[in-house]
């Protein structure tokens, strides 16, 4: 006969064992942000950050292999963007994650600021199940605040009352690092990135070693940081001159917005609206519809949309962007009929260019051009241009041509013009024929366009581009250089810090 003690024991052993009914996969003391369809909302749909959603059930075998994996993602991210997963297997849940389209487990799904509060972009991962590629693929969604500014643009950059800091860096790319300390002091302080080859932006600051960080409060001397390129210490450093913002932001209202009166305290007021909102407003602030980081940036602010020129005609083409001085243009092509795409990338130009306009910075000139114009005839073929919709820089003067590939949003355009604007990234030669020669007769000019009608050249890259002239430099805001690529670990990409 068995002892009872011995029996209760050993069965309450084997209980213990057991996985609780409906217990999520992760830990109360895991990286990862633990959501339900209450919390989603405020933690996720406000917030001013990129995250990275895994809807996920218990039992899911997929979803426990990749547990360790998301663990990881969660602790690379840190500080950077929010990793965050939701049992769709609670009665609760279940619902939400249905209007969220899961059909399946687990289903991962990135969500950054749009342009409206509350209302995130929100697309599908499908990409490789490992901590690297998950890591890196939401990193790349983090919205840029950054700005991007040569020795020509320093002086305007610097004016304003808002405090100021630049990254001195010796490195093409914005880090994730740089980003995310962008949308902490976004509207609190304005961030920028300059280059160690804009030689005279680095002499304003003497700056001697790369990378570098300037802080340049209102009306102070500048400030340089001295201390490790760690997300915590840059963040304490620069709130010596104004408070991050809190996550999410609570809503803005009229009565709380400043009075034109102080300088350095009234700035400071109308960034901590912790400090606005009395105590007892703080459950229905967060409530309310945050104002996302898209929604400050320069574009959104600006009263009307300023849509880029068209171009229907070979010669009108020509005279803009094929003749031998003619310098970068861009270029989208696109189906005469109208199509969500096709709507998509004009508008993104159209709102890039409307921001350059209002804010009187130089930038090179947008055209698009339907493809069953005259202006389409040859050069989509001479480039091979299949795709319904095409986005290519050209430029002439310097004999090359790159083309755009991304899902045509406002940042992935702009991010990919700053690129250009920098004189970052790979070109492809322009094929023979093209270019149409001061010297040519309208006669040969003619010949010079049927010759591209032939099939085109392969794309060849070319493996360095001549500077330009300061001359050139002047005349448009990009250097034709080539950058030679580094290639770094996957996990390095995402730790390196700026």
């Amino acid at each position: 006969m068995h002892n009872p003690t011995t029996v209760l024991v050993t069965l309450t052993a084997a209980l213990a064992a057991l996985p609780a009914a409906h217990a999520g996969l992760y830990a109360k003391n895991s990286p990862v942000i633990q959501l339900n369809a209450a919390t989603y909302d405020k933690l996720i749909a406000k917030s001013n950050y990129t995250s990275i959603v895994e809807f996920y059930a218990p039992w899911c075998g997929h979803c426990k292999n990749l547990q360790p994996a998301y663990e990881k993602v969660a602790k690379s991210l840190d500080g950077l963007a929010k990793v965050a997963a939701i049992d769709c297997d609670e009665e609760s849940n279940k619902q939400f994650c249905s209007m969220q389209g899961v059909k399946g487990f687990p289903s991962l799904k990135i969500v950054r600021p749009g342009k409206k509060s509350g209302r995130p972009v929100v697309e599908d991962y499908n990409g490789e199940r490992t901590a690297a590629a998950i890591s890196q693929a939401v990193a790349a969604k983090i919205n840029n605040h950054v700005t991007r500014v040569t020795s020509n643009e320093l002086a305007g950059f610097l004016e304003g009352d808002k405090p100021k800091a630049i990254l001195y860096s010796n490195k093409g790319t914005t880090s994730p690092l740089l980003r995310s300390i962008a949308i902490d002091f976004l509207d609190v302080i304005s961030v920028a990135q300059i280059r160690d080859k804009e030689a005279a932006a680095v002499k304003h600051f003497n700056i001697e070693k790369f990378p570098t960080l300037v802080l340049i409060p209102e009306g102070k001397d500048p400030i340089i940081y001295d201390g490790a390129m760690d997300k915590k210490e840059i963040v304490k450093f620069l709130s010596q001159v104004g408070e991050p913002n809190p996550d999410p932001a609570p809503p803005k209202k009229k009565a709380d917005q400043p009075k034109a009166k102080g300088k350095a305290t009234g700035e400071k007021k109308s960034k901590n609206p912790k400090e606005e909102k009395p105590v007892e407003d703080k459950a229905s602030a967060e409530s309310e519809s945050s104002t996302s980081s898209a929604e400050t940036t320069a574009d959104t602010a600006i009263p009307s949309i300023i849509p880029i020129a068209s171009l229907s005609t070979q010669e009108e083409l020509a005279k803009e962007c094929l003749e031998r001085k003619s310098h970068t243009c861009l270029l989208v092509f696109t189906p005469s009929e109208e199509t969500e795409i096709g709507t998509k990338a004009v508008g993104a130009l159209s709102h890039i260019n409307t921001k350059y306009v209002h804010s009187k910075r130089r930038l090179f000139p947008f055209f698009h051009i339907t493809r069953e114009s005259e202006a389409a005839s040859t050069l989509p073929r001479a480039l091979q241009l299949s795709a319904e919709v095409s986005m290519v820089a050209i430029n002439s003067r310097r004999g090359w041509w790159r083309q755009y590939e991304g899902d045509f949003s406002h940042q992935s355009v702009e991010n990919w013009i700053d690129a250009i604007r920098m004189g970052e990234g790979s070109k492809n030669k322009l094929p023979a024929g093209i270019v149409i020669e001061p010297t040519e007769t309208a006669a040969s000019s003619s010949e010079a366009t049927e010759a591209t009608k032939a099939e085109a050249e392969p794309e060849v890259e070319t493996e360095a581009v001549k500077e330009e002239t300061v001359e050139d430099v002047k005349e448009e805001t990009v250097e034709d250089v080539e950058e030679e690529a580094v290639e770094e670990e996957e996990e390095k990409i995402i730790h390196e810090e700026l």
